[in-house]
Parts: C-alpha cells; sequence; structure tokens
C-alpha cells in the first residue's frame, strides 16, 4: 500500500508541476499576443497618418511651390519657349 501511495503522490507532483508550466506558459504567450496586437494597432495608426502625409504632400500647390523654390522652374510662357524643327534626313533607307 505504501509504494502504491509513493507512487500517487508522485503522479500528483509531476502533474502539479506540468500544470503550473502549462498556465506559465499560457500567461506567457497570452500577453506575447497582446503585445502584438498592440503593435499591429500601433503600426496601422501610423499607417493611415502617413498616407495621409503622402496625400499632403503630393498636392498640385505643393509640388509647383517645390518645384518653384527648391529646382528654380518657372511656368513654360511662349517667351521660354524653344521651339525645335525637326526634318527628317534624306537617307536612302527604304526607297
Amino acid at each position: 500500500m505504501t509504494r502504491v501511495n509513493l507512487l500517487l503522490l508522485v503522479a500528483l507532483i509531476a502533474s502539479s508541476i506540468y500544470l503550473v508550466r502549462v498556465s506559465y506558459d499560457a500567461r506567457r504567450l497570452f500577453a506575447e499576443v497582446d503585445r502584438a496586437t498592440t503593435e499591429a494597432h500601433q503600426l496601422e495608426i501610423e499607417h493611415e497618418r502617413l498616407l495621409a502625409d503622402k496625400q499632403s504632400q503630393a498636392t498640385p500647390l505643393r509640388v509647383e511651390r517645390v518645384a518653384r523654390d527648391k529646382l528654380a522652374m518657372r511656368n513654360a510662357t511662349p517667351a521660354v519657349t524653344q521651339y525645335v524643327a525637326w526634318a527628317p534626313a534624306a537617307s536612302g533607307v527604304g526607297k
């Protein structure tokens, strides 16, 4: 009878240790999932902010202002436009 009690005690201690280990792993994994969910939410907010910044940066007025200020570009007017006349070369190809 003592052997059976001893065997049951060892089984009880082993199952208790296993239960504690599984509970610890479950808590750790839940915390990890919670952190990943929070990070995903933050990344989604950052993505939406970047999309809004992208849209505001690509407005025609801003592009024109940057072209004028930083690139020293100006509007094309007849006064600053140079026209190039193109005449086909008189070669013997195709005759």
